[in-house]
């Protein structure tokens, strides 16, 4: 199946003196917040972008965006439609750090750290030749 390629939800931006910006995806059951419009535009985009983008790895249901025309809002809010563009989303997933333990021995450590041995590099460095990759 085709993965979309970029995904556009409404999401409402609510307004309060003295507060940040609240903005809230009905349609996703998730909310988030921002000093400004521009740090709450970047929040949400960003936000919409690791929902769906969980909620294809777990290959749920996306439900469909409510249109504009029928969100009702209150007088200190207002509906701003957020994209979010999902191939660089998934890059970025796929290109993200996870941590791993290892064990070795403390002789084998302190000599490592003596000779100020970058583990993550070298560790990386030998998965590749084990598993024949550039």
């Amino acid at each position: 199946m085709k993965k979309v390629e970029r995904y556009f939800y409404p999401a409402i931006f609510t307004y309060e003196l003295g507060k940040e910006i609240a903005v809230d995806f009905p349609d996703l059951k998730c909310a988030t917040s921002g000093t400004n419009d521009d740090d709450a535009l970047l929040s949400a985009r960003e936000l919409l972008g690791c929902v769906l983008n969980g909620l294809e790895e777990d290959e749920e249901k996306i439900p469909s965006p409510t249109p504009l025309s029928e969100i009702k809002t209150k007088e200190n809010e207002r509906v701003v439609l957020i994209d979010v563009y999902m191939p660089s989303i998934r890059l970025a997933n796929v290109n993200r750090s996870v941590n791993r333990t290892v064990t070795l021995p403390a002789w084998l450590n302190a000599a490592a750290l003596e000779r100020n041995i970058n583990f993550s590099q070298v560790l990386q460095e030998a998965l590749k030749s084990q598993l024949n990759l550039k």
